[in-house]
């Protein structure tokens, strides 16, 4: 098949989150398994060109915007698994220090900075002249393509086998904004309804690729089934039950050539399953990298996440004063929000000798806090999919998680009877609750057989994208077929 990946993000391009992660490792798998695929994204400020051997394809072209013509150049990269990845570069738009938003919000244009995007992949289809059997567009920032080919597009003869997949990675972005974005897309103003377009008085681009891909899927099978309420929907739960005939559930894989302790290059000792005891040796020489003593009877949890409150910081934040009481060393990278930036920064300074928090980015550290910690904490209120968990299964770091989305899918309380299970999870969503679980996997920690154990069961899983795979094939299959007979 031919097959186009498309988000506003993606490995190792540009990164805010797990959705660059599926992205990439999506597009790579594809072509292992002999599709012909292209990426297409924009072209951030913070992509490098020389790094990327980027070259201009197409000049100048042309995409309507309201009443204007914005105009773009097509620059590709063949640099990474020797797939095309196509950039829709207009610095107005994307020359930016950030993709979305600063500290202090998000930038006020988005909407028409992604409408631009989206309408810009299909002419730039057109202009290289790739005719895709599958679009598979991620998250709200490119809804308007399924919502564009079902409408401006739907009689242009060159998609006229072109099916959608639409991907929602986190139901709270929505993209949704006053009804005069809808003179932005050129969209006829009569999808601006309540079953198409129109949410609450505005125009949420979210909604769009809801209604107009053919199928719909999300990042797991819990997840799928959480957002059909009005807990999880987000205003948008009638919307899905009424494509739940069509809306799918496939937890994300991980690329365990980059997610590998045996292998990894940031990390100071290698190890895996028949090595783990050189795991500790490899901890001590990161609480070094931290300014941190080193004890073997203290386990450090460690963090990576965006700092948002869906990611649990709230409770969290609730919870670190008799958190710190206990006996372990607490490690965060991360960055967001500008309030919890302040208050995890507070808490480093009141807690010197006991936590190491990194208000940032680092890719190297992320691997680091992986391996050199001895569990991995993610309280989050929700959570699609995740992939946090399943980086630390493999790196024999134990999660302790929400029983939510994703996290519920993929970790299972610890029984020492049973021996089975491989983290340590809780119901309920409040501090008491976090910090009854971290007090249950310190106890276990303490228990060296037990330990072992649910480190060797996080080691032998298997979330690669092999294995989910033929899932996604499958749903381009149907995909297909539903756009043939339509």
């Amino acid at each position: 098949m031919k097959i186009v990946i498309t988000a506003s993000e993606c490995v190792p391009f540009v990164k805010t989150g797990g959705l660059a992660d599926v992205a990439g490792a999506l597009a790579k798998i594809l072509k292992k398994e002999g599709h012909k695929v292209v990426v297409f994204l924009p072209k951030y400020k913070k992509v490098d060109a020389k790094t990327y051997a980027l070259k201009t394809v197409y000049q100048d072209l042309q995409v309507p915007v309201g009443e204007k013509i914005e105009k773009a150049n097509i620059q590709v990269s063949t640099k990474v698994e020797g797939i095309p990845v196509y950039f829709i570069d207009n610095p107005g738009y994307f020359d930016r220090d950030e993709l979305y938003r600063t500290a202090n919000g998000d930038y006020e244009d988005n909407g028409e900075r992604f409408i631009f995007f989206s309408h810009a992949v299909l002419e730039a289809l057109k202009a290289i002249d790739f005719q895709p059997d599958i679009i598979h567009a991620h998250d709200w920032q490119v809804g308007m393509v399924p919502t564009y080919l079902k409408t401006s597009y739907k009689y242009d003869a060159f998609f006229a086998k072109t099916a959608t997949v639409f991907t929602i990675h986190n139901l709270a972005y929505q993209g949704s904004y006053p009804r005069e974005a809808m003179f932005l897309t050129g969209v006829s103003v009569e999808e601006f309804t309540p079953e198409k377009l129109e949410f609450y008085g505005n125009m949420c681009i979210l909604k769009g690729g809801i209604v107009y891909s053919d199928i719909v899927t999300t990042v797991s099978k819990k997840y799928a089934q959480e957002i059909l309420t009005p807990e999880f929907g987000r205003g948008l739960d009638g919307v899905l039950l009424n494509r739940q005939a069509d809306l799918y559930g496939i937890i994300n894989g991980i690329d365990y050539d980059e997610w590998d302790p045996k292998t990894d290059k940031f990390v100071p000792v290698n190890y895996d399953l028949k090595t783990i005891a050189k795991k500790e040796e490899g901890k001590k020489l990161f609480l070094e990298s931290c300014k941190l003593p080193y004890n073997s009877k203290t386990p450090v949890i460690g963090i990576v996440s965006r700092l948002d409150p869906q990611k649990g910081f709230d409770i969290l934040g609730e919870a670190m004063n008799e958190l710190m009481k206990l006996d372990f060393q607490f490690v965060l990278l991360g960055k967001g929000d500008a309030d919890l930036q302040g208050l995890f920064t507070t808490i480093g300074r009141k807690y010197p000798k006991k936590t190491f928090i990194n208000i940032g980015f680092d890719n190297k550290v992320a691997h680091q806090i992986y391996a050199g910690c001895d569990m991995f904490l993610m309280p989050s209120y929700f959570e699609p999919c995740g992939l946090g968990q399943l980086i630390s299964l493999k790196y024999g770091t134990v999660p302790i998680v929400h029983e939510t989305g994703g996290l519920a899918d993929t970790i299972k309380e610890f029984s020492s009877s049973t021996g089975k299970g491989n983290g340590i999870s809780f119901k309920d969503y409040n501090a008491s609750s976090l910090i009854q679980a971290v007090k249950r996997a310190l106890a276990l920690y303490q228990k060296k057989a037990d330990w072992n154990k649910v480190v060797a069961n996080g080691l032998k899983s298997d979330f690669s994208w092999e294995k989910v795979i033929p899932e996604y094939i499958d749903l381009y299959k149907k995909a297909a077929a539903k756009k043939e007979n339509s």
